[in-house]
């Protein structure tokens, strides 16, 4: 087995449009961390996780102990358990801390999210080692096309700076806006269902926005996710408006007893990428039926083989699975699509930030036809490292005081008085 003989660390800066959710509204730049392992070979593998300073503070600590290690991925929870257990609170904060856009956050949540883009990018090196896909890593892909689903957000026309990111998607603060948005889409990108980012207006006009997708696009796949933003009650409301038209609800409120108690009194399946996102929360979840569809997110699950272990699990339950994204490059899409040609019974469409995130660090960023991303047979996650773009996010990290990802104060620049809305 051949020896990892580097490994590298890097924190980006990425830009970010004005997308809005229940938390605020995205920052005109977002932290990605960058993982290289090379192989004393000269292969080289790729992996991507968050960028806030918990997360890179971890993997930089970590990263220095591989060095030297087979390449394999089974000792990777045991090193970062190791490490964890060095680093100093007042570095990495070991205390949960609120909840966010995907539920409590925790050391333990932080450490799988760095193992993630560690194991992807020992995967990725094992690949080209091999001449081999990551998939066939992994046990074979069953599907030679990965299904992606448009993800539509309520969003500012642009950032309030003069110095920030701009594009030319407009503004869409209304059903006419997001109908809109998903035409251009459907147009450019061929998505054949739609998510809508909610919990940004009141529930009324987001359920009017559902029903002209459903009016623009009929009998396609549609689903909501307010992100927990709804009480029990209104989340019912909401449900039996919408159940005619919605696939599913994603998060309409926060917590397993809640979701349990809408999932009682809806036909509508409920998803999650909040009240389960790790194994602990399995057992109370499945054991009330609070969730009928969980969306791995491999990051935050802890890899690539966990993301198959899930999807066995819920198989087991009658559990449906599908996959969320963050704002992730074409590092994370490339592990998203290798990871999902080999879950046989993915029924729903996956999450993708893309069109939304347009920088990349890449030689030949993803296409998608007809919504779709071909699962490569090229060695690895098949894509290349593109070291000059590579560097000049890094510049703007350096240059940045940004640190981590931050909707609600970058809400505050534009309206102090701004709180988190709950219906």
């Amino acid at each position: 087995m051949p020896r990892i003989a580097e490994v590298r660390v890097t924190p980006i800066l990425i830009s970010d449009p004005p997308l809005l959710n229940v938390q605020g509204v995205h920052q005109p730049y977002t932290p990605r961390t960058i993982v290289e392992v090379v192989t004393e070979n000269g292969a080289m593998g790729l992996g991507e996780t968050y960028g806030d300073l918990d997360y890179l503070k971890l993997a930089q600590e970590f990263a220095p102990s591989l060095a030297g290690a087979e390449l394999t991925v089974n000792h990777l929870g045991a090193g970062l358990l190791e490490t964890v257990r060095r680093v100093d609170v007042e570095r990495i904060d070991n205390r949960v801390q609120a909840e966010g856009l995907r539920g409590a956050r925790t050391l333990g949540k932080i450490a799988a999210s760095v193992r993630s883009a560690f194991e992807v990018a020992i995967y990725d090196a094992l690949g080209h080692e091999l001449g081999v896909p990551v998939h066939a890593l992994l046990g074979g892909k069953v599907r030679d096309a990965v299904e992606f689903s448009g993800y539509l957000f309520y969003r500012w026309a642009e950032h309030p700076g003069p110095d920030e990111p701009k594009d030319d998607w407009g503004a869409a603060l209304d059903p006419e806006g997001v109908v809109a948005q998903a035409k251009r889409m459907a147009a450019d990108y061929g998505f054949d269902s739609f998510k809508l980012k909610g919990g940004v207006f009141e529930p009324a006009q987001e359920i009017a926005a559902i029903r002209a997708l459903a009016e623009a696009f009929p009998g396609h796949p549609l689903r909501l996710d307010p992100n927990g933003a709804w009480t029990v009650p209104t989340s019912l409301e909401v449900a039996a408006q919408l159940e005619d038209v919605l696939e599913y609800l994603e998060d309409p409120t926060t917590g397993t007893r809640n979701m349990a108690e809408v999932a009682r009194k809806t036909s509508l399946p409920l998803a999650t990428n909040m009240c389960v996102t790790a194994f602990d929360d399995i057992p109370e979840a499945f054991a009330c039926d609070a969730v009928q569809v969980v969306l791995s997110d491999h990051h935050y699950w802890g890899g690539l083989r966990a993301t198959q272990d899930l999807a066995a699990v819920c198989g087991v339950y009658g559990v449906g699975v599908s996959m969320h994204s963050n704002t992730h490059l074409g590092i994370s899409l490339a592990a998203m699509t290798q990871i999902a040609a080999t879950i046989p019974d993915l029924r729903y469409a996956c999450d993708t930030h893309r069109p939304w995130q347009t920088e990349d660090v890449i030689t030949e960023p993803h296409t998608f036809t007809d919504g779709r991303i071909r699962v490569t047979d090229a060695p690895g996650l098949g894509v290349e490292l593109d070291r000059d773009s590579l560097a000049k996010l890094h510049e703007r990290w350096v240059d940045s005081d940004v640190r981590r990802r931050d909707d609600l104060a970058a809400m505050r620049r534009v309206n102090p008085q701004w709180t988190v809305p709950t219906w």
